[in-house]
């Protein structure tokens, strides 16, 4: 555990091997929050990977797709099918 001094207008240094280790580049965006009495900050990348994390282990897994179609596709040749159907039946204008 490192210990850091805060300046008098509130900065706080981050060592550089810290900010390597956690993917802190200049400009880059941090997320910050407090938990549990402490300050947490956390790179993008870390943010977007705990997030999917989150989504991969409570909602329910599509199926994978066998048809080679995707959904819009499918769709389509779903309503094309239809309409096939009702011209052979006579209802097409």
């Amino acid at each position: 555990m490192s210990a850091l001094a805060m300046s008098e207008n509130g900065r706080v240094l981050i060592p550089a091997e810290l900010r390597e280790k956690l993917g802190f580049t200049p400009k880059s965006p941090i997320h910050i929050e407090v938990k549990n009495g402490s300050l947490i900050l956390t790179s993008r990348a870390q943010r977007l990977a705990n997030m999917r994390q989150f989504f991969d282990t409570h909602l329910p897994k599509t199926p994978p797709n066998t048809s080679g179609m995707d959904s819009v596709d499918e769709f389509i040749a779903e309503r094309r099918a239809e309409a096939r159907r009702e011209e052979n039946q006579g209802y097409g204008a």
